[in-house]
């Protein structure tokens, strides 16, 4: 029985030495700097959106919808000749609200309203207001201020924020003593914003002006230091 109690003892102390990886920790991570950055494009928007609103009252529900239909379609064809295609044209509201006497127990009568969304280059768009008011429009709500290549401005914008966060790298890793190493990973931190700022004239009608806008980008950069 003693032999055999060595005999494994033995055999135990022999598999040990066989596999040293077993007794090893995990390897202690790498230094790493982590940022974000910033980073904007500023622009001047070519594109402009209105909403117009028709409204319309009568005694029952069906004549307010027609006359409000009527009058929409009248909006809607002073839009198309101010050149505006129909792919940026939109309804983008009905509404049917009964109107009551005064002590709101009998309904007197009925408003409908309909809105139409609008879209048009800056250029255009104080003929557009024009058009649509004189056809009828009733409420006029805008304009709404965007670039036909916002997708691009929001790139370069990316592309300046990952500019920012290389820059702040660098500054932290010599502050700290370190090199910078190449970048481990990156996140996107933000939707395309525009922001509008100072304004600058448009000749129109009804004038438009256009203004400036800032497209904004955030990015966190992690890069490995040693």
């Amino acid at each position: 029985m003693l032999v055999i109690g060595l005999v494994l003892l033995a055999g135990s102390a022999i598999a040990g030495v066989a596999q040293p990886h077993l007794a090893r920790s995990a390897d202690t991570p790498g230094k790493t700097i982590t940022v974000s950055g910033h980073g904007t494009v500023t622009t001047v928007p070519d594109r402009a959106s209105f909403d117009f609103t028709v409204e319309s009252r009568a005694q029952t529900a069906a004549a307010a919808i027609a006359r409000t239909g009527d009058a929409a379609t009248a909006v809607v064809q002073a839009v198309e000749n101010a050149g505006v295609p129909a792919a940026d044209l939109q309804t983008n509201q009905v509404s049917l609200m009964p109107q009551t006497s005064t002590d709101g127990t009998t309904v007197i009568g009925y408003t409908a309203s309909e809105t139409i969304t609008a879209e048009t280059s800056i250029a255009k768009a104080g003929a557009l207001v024009d058009a649509a008011v004189d056809a009828g429009a009733d409420g006029v709500s805008g304009p709404s201020l965007s670039r036909s290549d916002a997708d691009a401005l929001y790139k370069d914008a990316l592309r300046n924020a990952v500019g920012d966060a290389k820059d702040k790298a660098t500054a932290l890793a010599a502050s700290a003593g370190l090199g910078l190493g190449p970048v481990q990973s990156i996140v996107e931190g933000s939707a395309p914003t525009p922001l509008p700022f100072a304004t600058s004239k448009a000749d129109a009608t009804v004038p438009i002006e256009p203004g400036t806008q800032t497209v904004e980008a955030s990015v966190t950069v992690t890069y490995s230091a040693g």
